[in-house]
């Protein structure tokens, strides 16, 4: 039975090292003071510096261009650049890095882990609890002071809908995520109460002993009032109860806990809440070691131990009786140690308990965050990993594509557009700082989707510039001069540039709401884009043409002309169009239909997606197919991917989805798939050295003098791991050689690293242990350590998602593009004064969507042949990137529609009906600027889709078949559409 350590010795040693403390920090006090507020005075300093200067040089340079009226809107501009550069330069002098730090980069670029955890309803409904928005906000900063106890974590912590709590962790390894899932589903409460006994309590214990042989019985109420329960006792590392027995005249009985033979304590009730001891007057939570081994410490405000001592005060031990009360201390609701009480004890005190040493760690945490207002399902709900090589390497492919992209754009632009092209090429280069620096500046995660969202804003605010150069030609070929055709052509395309951008931020709200980490990369990304490509395109392009016009520079305005001035009648082959529309769109549901749920990702479904490579000898991906589908059956979708090794060299991985939710099991039988071939998973791979023993006196190798004589190795590992990890699994191997011997390591047991600092991941550990422990046993430990690390392959890459949460995303995903859809419709009504321009927008989104929906399965039929794999086609799944591709397609394709939609509205002026030859113009006059804009953004989406990688490749063909489809449904289907609605409105009227 432990002890409990609270006595008046360790209170005054406490109390000496806080006033120790205390005094520390008053004597460093005054110098401290003053520094930060000298920080002060230089962050003012430099904020006005910030404010002020760009205007400064605004004046000076209007002074030496001879110019006026341009001061302003130069300070202006060198003041966005100020924030858009400002990440950069700071970090420059930081770390003497311009963008490495300055970017947070989300899991899928840097590697790490996402875990989504779900309230258990059951549970919380039983504690008499309700979920609300309080409880939740709660629950988040309760699990963030979990996993990012110091706040120097990269960890992020946020609600997800109304009952969720995800959890973000960058870099992230299996045993880092591990810790991380302990330390969120541990409740964490703490409590003290005593053991009923029968000197003390004779009325309840004769009540207790009577539900000795009734387990459903957990309470006992005096006159109505609980004033005493039965608690479940926890269990230790070895799986034995911490407490089997009691004194005579206390109460324990046999009980089922947690689905393993236990036994439960009956203790009191302090029915009045004000009285009771809980964690909630904790001020903190600490490890500390005694000779037992390592302790928890913790120290109570005053309240809290103004209440303790009056608890211990009533059952104070009397000198001239060896009786004692003990005082059950209860974690989680489970009691750990039920102690003594040998003296009066106040505001610190320490709990023994069998702890191991990460269970201490585990436990401070938890009890420094607080219990959680609810409990959590045990496991979460989705779980993806992605190894940090992995997401190295898509980083890379990302970038990549990012510049081959923007380069292109630059030189398209510059090419047809001359002087104005260049002009825009540089708004657009202002655009990329914009965009990044404010990225940086808020913190924003980049995302792979967020990258490929990047590289999507860029290529859209091509757009804008387009809309006005072509305005421009228009007033130029009508004889106005170069001042009069920028004026007209910036101020005739700026109700247009706005109507189709807002139309697209109403898409990239929706997209944040609804989406996961990755899919909320993308709608920042896009939201900050759309809103930089509007300033810089409206702001900064006419700043630039009036400093150029006025100085003389630009004389006229010339461009390319490749599609001219044109005469279609492309409402006469309305009929023909909507009967190629609706083949197409039969085919591609015939397919969809056809697929059925395999149209649909792990995301939708619910499954598990693993990727994991080979060691020497590589199967063909036809093998590796054969041997998956031979073990886990043809219900499964195997993949095979490339990335740049550590050596350089392509490195084959094989990613594997199943709709099997249980991922231990998946991940066995992938193991077992290759067990009687060629053909090795990657692993871990140990190697041992030789056992020494430990020389008296020898403190380099004993962290302790206790382990004088005891053993002594090193271990070397293929992938790093950190030292708590290791320590763990070697402890876990010590209980396979005896468990009755080794259930508690925690003093007989010590690693620390060769190769890193302490704490951090390494390859080399050095292993020590007591001298209780033979050498033959530490053998024998060693080795199993080795044999269990070995048997167990390393995937790069592990996604996990609960059915419950695929059905929810479909619904969630029906909704965003419904949503975004009607919300398009009110904007549009409200912005032309009539819902017909909204409802024929619509028919195009839908017939966009649709055709879109379908390219998906036909790819998916075709990406089994030779021609389909010459495209890259790819078994495609519908998943929450493509979601957001779907909704990105409604938002592009409506720029298009919107551009002809003013036309029409303008050339229809104040006629109350619309004719063919009305819509023919508006679509003949804006055909160059539709044509432009589709090439541009989708040189962009190729790119992408070439040689973004395998994460967006999905992403970027639903973009690629959407742009096309958009750029022919804003000519075929929007306008003849709208020209039906109008008509049929003003044909009412007269049929009555």
């Amino acid at each position: 039975m432990s002890s409990l350590g609270l006595t008046y010795s360790l209170l005054a040693q406490a109390d000496a090292a806080t006033q120790a403390a205390q005094g520390a920090s008053l004597s460093a006090g005054e110098p401290t003071t003053a520094a930060p507020s000298a920080f002060g005075w230089i962050a003012i300093a430099v904020l006005v510096g910030i404010i002020v200067v760009p205007f400064l040089l605004g004046h000076f340079i209007e002074r030496a261009l001879k110019l006026k009226d341009v001061a302003f809107r130069i300070g202006v501009v060198l003041f966005a650049l100020c924030i858009g550069m400002g990440p950069f330069v700071t970090n420059k002098i930081a770390t003497g890095h311009w963008v490495e730090g300055a970017l947070n980069w989300g899991i899928d670029l840097a590697g790490g882990t996402n875990l989504v955890y779900r309230v258990d309803a059951q549970a919380t409904r039983a504690l008499g609890k309700r979920v609300d928005n309080e409880t939740m906000d709660k629950m988040r900063e309760a699990i963030r002071n979990r996993v990012a106890p110091t706040g120097t974590e990269e960890v992020t912590v946020r609600r997800v809908g109304d009952d969720s709590i995800e959890v973000i962790v960058p870099g992230a390894d299996a045993e880092k995520t591990e810790e991380v899932k302990r330390n969120i589903t541990t409740l964490g409460s703490l409590e003290f109460s005593i053991v009923a006994n029968s000197k003390e309590h004779p009325e309840l214990i004769a009540k207790g002993e009577e539900q000795l042989s009734r387990p459903d019985e957990k309470e006992i109420r005096v006159g109505g009032v609980l004033k005493a329960r039965w608690v479940p006792v926890a269990f230790d590392a070895a799986g034995k109860p911490k407490v089997d027995a009691l004194d005579r005249g206390e109460l324990i009985r046999p009980a089922t806990v947690n689905g393993k033979d236990g036994f439960e304590i009956l203790v009191l009730n302090e029915p009045d809440p004000r009285k009771r001891i809980t964690g909630d007057y904790l001020v903190n939570a600490r490890e500390e070691f005694q000779a037992s081994g390592p302790v928890v410490g913790f120290q109570f405000n005053q309240q809290g131990g103004y209440l303790f001592q009056q608890l211990t005060w009533n059952y104070q031990p009397d000198e001239s009786d060896p009786h004692r009360t003990k005082l059950a201390i209860l974690l989680s609701g489970a009691v750990h140690s039920a102690p003594n009480i040998n003296a009066v004890i106040g505001t610190n005190g320490i709990i023994e308990g069998n702890f191991t040493s990460q269970e201490i760690q585990a436990l401070v945490s938890v009890l420094n965050a607080g219990a959680l207002e609810v409990p959590l399902i045990d496991h979460p709900v989705n779980e993806a990993t992605v190894s940090p090589l992995l997401g190295a390497d898509v980083r890379e492919q990302g970038k990549v594509a990012l510049w081959i992209a923007l380069i292109s754009v630059f030189v398209v632009t510059a090419a047809y557009y001359w002087i104005p092209g260049l002009i825009a090429d540089l708004c657009l280069l202002i655009n990329l700082v914009l965009l990044v620096g404010i990225m940086s500046l808020i913190d924003a995660t980049f995302t792979l989707p967020g990258l490929a969202g990047l590289v999507l804003a860029i290529g859209m605010a091509v757009d804008a510039n387009v809309l006005i150069f072509e305005r421009m030609r228009e007033e130029s070929e009508k004889g106005a001069s170069t001042r009069m055709a920028i004026q007209n052509g910036f101020s005739k395309a700026f109700a247009t540039i706005v109507d189709s951008n807002l139309t697209t931020l109403i898409t990239a709200v929706v997209l944040y709401v609804i989406g996961t980490d990755a899919v909320k990369g993308f709608a920042v990304t896009l939201f900050i884009g759309i809103v930089v490509s509007m300033f810089t395109a409206v702001f900064v392009g006419r700043l630039i043409f009036d400093i150029l016009e006025r100085k003389r520079m630009l004389k006229s305005i010339r461009m390319a002309n490749a599609v001219g001035t044109t005469n279609i009648d492309f409402l006469s082959k309305t009929s023909v169009m909507a009967g190629l529309s609706l083949l197409v769109i039969v085919l591609g549901l015939v397919g969809v239909f056809t697929r059925g749920a395999d149209n649909f990702d792990i995301d939708f479904r619910g499954g598990v997606m693993v990727a994991f490579g080979f060691e020497g000898k590589q199967p063909s991906f036809e093998e590796a197919q054969q041997a998956l589908k031979a073990k886990l059956g043809d219900d499964i979708t195997v993949e095979q991917l490339s990335i740049a090794g550590v050596d350089g060299q392509d490195e084959q991985l094989i990613r594997l989805r199943t709709i099997d939710e249980d991922a231990d099991r998946v991940s066995r039988e992938i193991d077992e798939a290759f067990a009687g071939t060629d053909y090795r998973l990657v692993r871990q791979h140990v190697t041992l050295g030789e056992l020494s023993p430990i020389a008296a006196g020898d403190a380099d190798a004993a962290d302790d003098q206790e382990f004088s004589g005891g053993q002594q190795t090193e271990l070397t590992l293929s992938q790093e791991m950190l030292p708590s990890s290791v320590r763990d699994e070697v402890a876990s191997a010590f209980k396979t050689v005896n468990t009755q011997k080794y259930g508690d390591m925690a003093t007989l047991l010590k690693v620390h690293s060769l190769d890193a600092e302490e704490g951090a991941k390494a390859v080399k550990f050095h292993v020590s242990t007591a001298a209780d422990v033979p050498a033959s046993d530490v053998q024998k430990a060693l080795e199993e350590f080795k044999s269990d690390l070995e048997a167990e392959p390393f995937f790069t890459e592990k996604n996990t998602f609960a059915t419950s949460v695929g059905r929810e995303m479909q619904v969630t995903a029906l909704v965003a593009i419904l949503f975004s859809m009607g919300a398009i419709v009110l904007y549009l009504w409200f912005r032309f004064h009539g819902a017909t321009f909204g409802l024929a927008a619509c028919i195009a989104l839908v017939h966009d969507v649709l055709i879109t929906l379908g390219a998906v399965s036909i790819g998916s039929y075709l990406s089994g042949n030779g021609l389909g794999q010459s495209l890259g086609l790819v078994d495609f799944k519908i998943n929450l990137p493509m979601i957001a591709a779907f909704l990105t397609i409604v938002g592009y394709s409506l720029n298009d529609t919107i551009v002809v939609f003013d036309r029409i509205r303008e050339v229809r002026g104040k006629n109350p009906r619309l004719t063919s030859e009305m819509v023919n113009l508006s679509v003949n006059q804006t055909l160059s600027r539709t044509l432009l804009t589709s090439m541009t953004t989708l040189v962009v989406v190729v790119v992408l889709y070439l040689i973004g990688g395998e994460g967006i490749h999905g992403f970027a063909y639903c973009l690629i078949i959407g742009i096309l489809v958009g750029t022919y449904s804003s000519i075929y289907v929007a306008s003849p559409a709208l020209v039906w609605l109008m008509n049929r409105e003003h044909a009412k009227p007269a049929a009555a």
